[in-house]
């Protein structure tokens, strides 16, 4: 992640006005301030602003509310990116796409008029309200447990009903499968699988989930899928050739299959309860894949509360149902960059020969069938 001073005096820049940070980042450039509504900001939004380069980041709501230890605000911080939040919903309306505003300390300010005022949020301020969440995360767990198994008993078909998985154009059946979230650490993930020879040496199957497709190709790599609700996905990894999969909802409902008609792109709706990623995962397990490797997904209540989500129950199930086939990106790069490559052991089988041949050379019985030779061959 890319540090910087921290700016104390007053910031200008254009305003890039967006409700919600997937679609505001799309259009931020470096040196923007970007003015969004988002409470309690997760670590993937906050990587994703800070890899755009605002000049500061106005958020209406509290960035960080104390339900629950959300390390957003902390990596903005300490990316030295100002950060005014709690300035009240009625900046999303005051401040216009495209007008240069001005942050000065807690102020936010369209030429001489101060149209916002907030919390001018430092590391240490933002430390200590994560130190207060984590004291408060009782209740929080209490609800997100609860929340839990109300879900399990709505989605409890995901092991015990009969699936309909749509037909796919690339075979599954005994090969490995690379599902991509653009998760926590999804960058590190795919660079320590492209480091240990994985991605090469396997060639597995790769699926994005929304804008897990858009860091497989960042790396190089087309995927062979494409499956989620589709807005949080370039149109450029749209474009890319992969099959898109639209996640359909059991109530019949598939959001993402408006934007494909509005391009004209085919597509295919998979209809399953659960998260895009547990659909991912499913489709990879029904199609006989022999190990699915994650990149990027969810695990912890944290990561949960950070996506939004109220509880597990889907990603409980669907980890149940696809057992050991099942396994994280960080294990397999370490495996996999631990064991003996064929290149390596060519090598290790001719230094022995090498070796062999040096003391068989040096040993004294030998020396004297060399010199036999030598004669006999210089006498006649």
């Amino acid at each position: 992640m890319r540090r910087r001073n921290v700016i104390e005096g007053p910031v200008v820049g254009v305003a890039r006005v967006d409700r919600r940070t997937k679609r505001l980042v799309k259009r931020l450039q470096p040196g923007d301030v970007a003015v969004i509504n988002h409470e309690d900001l997760d670590r993937v939004a906050a990587e994703t602003l800070v890899d755009a380069a605002p000049a500061a980041v106005v958020i209406a709501a509290a960035s960080i509310s104390g339900r629950y230890p959300n390390l957003g605000p902390l990596l903005l911080c300490q990316a030295g990116i100002p950060l005014i939040d709690a300035v009240g919903p009625e900046v999303m309306e005051s401040v216009e796409e495209g007008v240069p505003v001005t942050i000065d300390g807690d102020r936010v300010m369209v030429g001489s008029e101060v149209v916002a005022t907030g919390v001018r949020q430092t590391a240490r301020s933002v430390d200590e309200a994560i130190d207060g969440a984590r004291a408060n995360m009782g209740p929080e767990l209490e609800r997100f447990a609860a929340n839990t198994v109300e879900y399990i008993h709505q989605e409890i078909e995901l092991l015990t009903g009969k699936l309909e998985v749509p037909d796919i154009d690339c075979a599954i059946a005994g090969r490995h499968v690379l599902i991509v979230v653009r998760g926590i650490d999804y960058k590190e993930d795919l660079r320590l699988l492209a480091q240990s020879g994985y991605l090469r040496g396997e060639r597995p199957v790769l699926i994005g989930v929304d804008g897990g497709a858009d860091a497989l190709l960042d790396r190089g790599a087309v995927p062979d899928l494409i499956i989620g609700d589709f807005d949080s996905v370039s149109e450029r990894a749209l474009r890319c050739g992969a099959q898109l999969i639209v996640h359909g909802f059991t109530d019949g409902r598939a959001p993402g299959a408006e934007r494909l008609d509005e391009l004209g792109l085919p597509y295919t709706v998979f209809s399953a309860p659960g998260t895009s990623e547990d659909v991912a995962m499913l489709l990879a397990y029904e199609k006989g894949a022999e190990l699915m490797v994650a990149v990027g997904t969810h695990n912890s209540m944290v990561e949960f509360l950070d996506k939004g989500r109220a509880g597990m129950a889907s990603t409980f199930l669907v980890r149940m149902k696809v057992g050991d086939a099942l396994v994280d990106a960080k294990g397999v790069s370490r495996l996999y960059r631990s064991s003996v490559r064929t290149k390596d052991l060519v090598w290790m089988i001719l230094a022995a020969v090498f070796t062999l041949a040096v003391a068989l050379t040096l040993s004294e019985p030998v020396r004297l069938v060399l010199r036999a030779f030598w004669r006999s061959l210089f006498s006649g």
